[in-house]
């Protein structure tokens, strides 16, 4: 005879996943506190290196994400990931502008969105990120062109209360029977 074991549990005690263990809210909130702290010291302590990394593969699943699910708004996911790249990178962003050999205010300018990025910034942002994730995760080279013509779409679709009333004017349809 197989027997069935069930752990029967007084749904007025318990809240899901809640850790059953603590006997009070303040013992939970003062746990989820220990928790942080000692979380904050490892992380005080860890490498700059390590850091980087994290951040680095943290900026890649962000990227990754937003060429996944398009979102149709005129936000500058471009120059909010590359901003964030130079960043976690290099202490001026100055730095980053002579290492892929462009201006530090044409930089500037994509970054603020006041330039679009031409192609040659783009395949060089392409090649020094290649570089820099080679150590870090495997990294697609086309992520940053993704990223920009999915920018494109996304803000034109956002903005199409603006353009599609002038321009179906202008558009005249064959009927097709």
């Amino acid at each position: 005879m197989n027997m069935i074991m069930t752990n029967k549990i007084n749904e007025d005690e318990a809240e899901y996943g809640v850790d059953s263990r603590y006997i009070s809210v303040k013992e939970r909130n003062e746990e989820a506190a220990n928790l942080m702290e000692a979380r904050l010291n490892r992380m005080k302590n860890l490498p700059k290196e390590q850091i980087v990394k994290a951040k680095l593969v943290q900026l890649k699943l962000k990227m990754d994400a937003y060429i996944s699910n398009l979102v149709f708004d005129n936000q500058r996911y471009f120059s909010k990931f590359l901003a964030t790249y130079v960043d976690t990178i290099y202490d001026k962003r100055s730095s980053f502008a002579k290492d892929i050999d462009v201006t530090a205010v044409s930089l500037s300018q994509v970054i603020n969105t006041h330039r679009e990025p031409s192609e040659l910034f783009i395949l060089k942002l392409m090649v020094h990120s290649e570089g820099t994730y080679m150590s870090v995760c495997k990294f697609q080279k086309e992520v940053w062109y993704q990223i920009y013509f999915n920018e494109k779409i996304c803000d034109t679709m956002a903005r199409q209360d603006e353009w599609r009333p002038r321009l179906s004017k202008q558009i005249k349809f064959v009927e097709i029977n």
